[in-house]
């Protein structure tokens, strides 16, 4: 009788930071036996290919790409993250038929011989319809978290912040009357925080915040799962780690994701990459002329976004450090407009630093002349860093930035906080 690899069934949450994530895991999962079918949105496999090339997807035996639609008007920009708000109402409004009439497609694929059964499926713990059609279908699933456990166990407790009346805010003064910094010390695993420690999405005055509520939907459903992988590890996260043992189902933290990835002899899939936008590889030649741990690289992530003025802060911090600098801008990353350095600025900077809208993060975080790390602190790019052992300056921006960033800062000493105004 022939034994089939076993079939394995992902869904992330369709933005950059997600995906990336959720897509290591495939990577590790396909290099121990399984067979992948990784479902993207159609906007984003469009990006991907686009950044990619058409066919920057072949080739690769048992890992396999399927599409669902996302339910938002047509963009004809496919170069842009797309707004959360309106993604997290589609996910929980319009994307669990089109995911079952898929399941269904490769149900019947499987039945003729043409691909393993479904062995499970690992979704994004934000994907929480993918829970359903499990149920619907008997089938295994593993839910995923692409945030750090910290982020997770506070968002386990959401509920219990309004229980308490700690949100929503009362209004807009309580943003910077020294509110935020309300000790919330009962969550278990988490001491010495405080409310702007916990992710950003708290600090809201609307009681029916799409965010706020899209998330504790997250947490109850958490629940409906006998698994959960996290990408981290003991070490990093012990305490709180300890603490949701007791709390959730199976908890597994098998992280760095990256780490396993480079350590593994037969990494076959090493080309097969998950950026939708196209990397300009051409910094790792510059970086090869810079003196060992020189240069700041500058990256605040897929999503973050910032005023004009903020933008300029940054630029002359980067101008009057006197370092050489490698930063990503994206081409949208200022609010309603386009990016414009002044020419004195290019002048000041021309010989030393370097200006490009996307890289191999990873392998210029591995570069040798690498000394530090402006960062938005997502949960990607600090676990690239802590691995690459690269010391951050910290901007935290949205959703767990924060808490990552109060991580970094405070328990593990790695990194520096930066104001929020950039003075």
């Amino acid at each position: 009788m022939q034994v089939r690899n076993p079939h394995a069934v992902l869904t992330p949450f369709p933005v950059q930071g997600h995906i990336s994530s959720l897509f290591r895991l495939a990577k590790l999962l396909h290099l121990r036996g399984f067979r992948i079918t990784f479902v993207h949105t159609e906007y984003n496999y469009k990006r991907l290919l686009n950044s990619r090339g058409l066919k920057a997807l072949d080739g690769i035996p048992d890992f396999h790409f399927e599409t669902i639609p996302d339910g938002l008007p047509p963009n004809d920009d496919v170069d842009v993250t797309q707004d959360v708000v309106a993604l997290c109402k589609s996910v929980t409004e319009t994307f669990f038929l089109p995911f079952r009439e898929l399941l269904a497609r490769l149900y019947d694929s499987a039945t003729a011989g043409i691909i393993p059964p479904i062995t499970c499926l690992v979704s994004d713990l934000s994907m929480t319809f993918t829970t359903q059609a499990a149920h619907e279908l008997a089938l295994p699933i593993v839910l995923f978290s692409p945030a750090s456990a910290c982020s997770l166990m506070a968002t386990l407790h959401y509920r219990e912040l309004y229980d308490k009346g700690l949100i929503p805010l009362k209004d807009e003064s309580y943003w910077t009357n020294g509110y935020l910094d309300t000790k919330v010390d009962w969550i278990p695993g988490m001491k010495n925080f405080r409310l702007k420690d916990l992710p950003h999405f708290l600090r809201t005055k609307d009681p029916n915040n799409i965010l706020v509520d899209f998330l504790i939907d997250m947490a109850d459903n958490v629940h409906k799962t006998s698994a959960i992988v996290i990408n981290t590890f003991d070490e990093l996260e012990k305490d709180v780690l300890n603490a949701s043992s007791s709390m959730l189902p199976a908890v597994y933290p098998i992280g760095p994701f990256n780490s396993f990835l480079n350590q593994s002899p037969q990494n076959h899939l090493e080309p097969l990459g998950s950026n939708l936008w196209k990397e300009d590889t051409e910094c790792l030649e510059w970086l090869k002329f810079k003196e060992p741990n020189s240069v700041v690289y500058v990256n605040f992530g897929s999503i973050t976004v910032m005023s004009r003025e903020q933008l300029l802060e940054f630029a002359w911090g980067l101008a009057n450090s006197k370092r050489p600098f490698l930063w990503i801008i994206r081409p949208d990353l200022v609010i309603g407009g386009s990016v414009i350095l002044s020419s004195e600025f290019v002048n000041e900077t021309s010989d030393r630093g370097l200006i490009v809208s996307w890289c191999p993060q990873e392998q210029v975080l591995n570069h040798p002349s690498l000394g530090g790390f402006l960062t938005h602190c997502g949960w990607n790019s600090t676990t690239e860093s802590i691995c690459a052992g690269v010391p951050m300056l910290c901007w935290p921006f949205f959703a767990d930035q924060p808490t990552n960033c109060r991580n970094i800062c405070n328990d593990w000493g790695i990194g520096i906080e930066i104001d929020t105004n950039v003075k």
